[in-house]
């Protein structure tokens, strides 16, 4: 009876702590956009830096890349990769806001900024969830962690209920 009322109250927490993993994405999705918004702040100040120099942004990068200075060079690198990380990050987003509620947790797992990730769980601060996706995400979390436990339970049951078979040893 003990370990009945245990099993509950650990499928109690298993669904409490499911039950934050919308809040994680929703973190998550701030995060994403205050990135999306930086890197695009920093490649509209190289825009102008390039325009006061009577360029656009590809003939800016292109001059930097041509440099003999490996620093400049490296400069026009990074503007590349901003712009290819900007349209990653950008794509999640619009993926986040076209997903229902419970699969944007798999839009997160399927193509996560782990730096994004990693500073969301830095400054994680758990919350409940009062949603229907929070709910069903805590009630999947609860119910399933039950019905595990049941299964161990009923392999254990049979296990201990085989006969065990003697070796003999004939001379």
């Amino acid at each position: 009876m003990i370990i009945r009322r245990i099993l509950f109250f650990i499928s109690l927490m298993v669904g409490a702590a499911a039950s934050q993993l919308p809040e994680f994405a929703q973190q998550y999705r701030q995060r994403l956009g205050g990135a999306i918004d930086e890197i695009n702040r920093m490649l509209q100040e190289f825009d102008r830096d390039a325009a006061s120099s009577g360029m656009d942004r590809p003939a800016g990068v292109g001059r930097l890349q041509k440099n003999d200075d490996p620093f400049v060079q490296q400069r026009g690198v990074r503007v590349r990769e901003a712009e290819a990380r900007v349209s990653r990050l950008e794509r999640q987003l619009q993926d986040f806001s076209q997903a229902g509620s419970v699969s944007r947790l798999g839009v997160l797992a399927r193509d996560f900024d782990p730096g994004i990730a990693q500073r969301a769980y830095q400054s994680f601060e758990p919350a409940m969830p009062l949603t229907l996706e929070g709910g069903t995400i805590a009630a999947t979390g609860f119910l399933g962690s039950l019905a595990i436990f049941k299964l161990f339970g009923a392999f254990f049951r049979r296990v201990r209920q085989r006969p065990h078979r003697r070796s003999r040893v004939h001379v």
